[in-house]
């Protein structure tokens, strides 16, 4: 089988399609075409802590109410109980900024949740449901892109770690520097952050330096 395996590699490739990334533009243009019910404010709430927190999608519908910790300047940390890297649950920590705080308040008072799940299903009327399954993530994500007039091709793309893949692209972008980022995704290697960045890397590769030094016209 592994032999079979290896000549199906040799002929198709072994090359996975890369989600679409949910970077700050789209992001915020997602953000901006919700409206006003009570789907609207948990979606604005999961999709920024999903970009901040850079969550994986059975992370994020994990959550509980308890685990945000606001500071006193307006942003929090949020305690990730258990993850992909993170097998005998000891619990990682990560960061939301202001804006990710004043989304997640907005909906936790839109809902009247103080306890359990942080995000749970919207039913008919604005019921607010027990629990929120991981599948609905990208749908989610699908159904904001669309109320935003994405393009079909980037509605399809998007995946349940679209926002993960965003931020790190966004943070790539930025040049904030590679220990940073691994410590932001939780991974354990830079393997998924160069897949993640790899055109944004290759501008910056030696070739891309060498062609801006040597004054290479553009087109």
């Amino acid at each position: 089988m592994r032999l079979a395996l290896q000549r199906m590699h040799r002929n198709k490739g072994r090359r996975q399609e890369q989600a679409t990334g949910l970077t700050w533009p789209l992001r915020r243009r997602l953000l901006e075409a919700a409206g006003d019910r009570p789907i609207d404010d948990r979606n604005r709430a999961l999709l920024a802590v999903a970009y901040d927190a850079m969550l994986r999608r059975a992370e994020l519908v994990s959550l509980q109410v308890s685990d945000l910790l606001e500071e006193m300047r307006g942003d929090a940390t949020l305690l990730v109980r258990r993850s992909k890297t993170d097998g005998e649950g000891k619990g990682e920590v990560v960061y939301l900024a202001c804006d990710t705080v004043r989304l997640v308040r907005a909906w936790l008072e839109t809902s009247g949740i103080i306890e359990g799940r942080l995000f749970r299903s919207v039913g008919k009327g604005g019921r607010i449901g027990e629990r929120l399954h991981p599948g609905q993530v990208p749908r989610i994500f699908k159904t904001m892109a669309r109320e935003a007039g994405l393009p079909p091709a980037v509605v399809d793309g998007l995946s349940g770690h679209s926002a993960r893949v965003g931020a790190a692209q966004d943070m790539i972008a930025a040049g904030i520097e590679l220990p940073a980022i691994l410590q932001a995704g939780r991974w354990k290697s830079t393997a998924m952050v160069n897949r993640y960045g790899e055109r944004l890397l290759a501008r910056r590769s030696g070739v891309a330096q060498l062609a801006e030094l040597q004054h290479r016209e553009k087109y």
